[in-house]
């Protein structure tokens, strides 16, 4: 298993990519997809995250492959 994608302009490419949108930020973006009206993403604005915070944007994401138990 690879380790956990932490860069930012990363994830929300791949947010996008898979049908999130943006519906609003300030320091941070937020994301919520059509299909999954109770949930949203909130990604900050930095460059890189920490692995904990990217760990949950994965979680919420559905991105099983990047979540690991432990």
């Amino acid at each position: 298993m690879s380790d956990i994608e932490t860069n930012s302009k990363r994830i929300t490419k791949r947010l996008v990519r898979e049908g999130w949108r943006t519906i609003g930020g300030g320091s941070h973006d937020i994301y919520k997809h059509p299909d999954q009206p109770g949930i949203r993403i909130v990604v900050p604005r930095h460059k890189e995250l920490s692995p904990g915070v990217a760990r949950s944007i994965a979680k919420l994401a559905g991105w099983k492959s990047e979540v690991r138990d432990g």
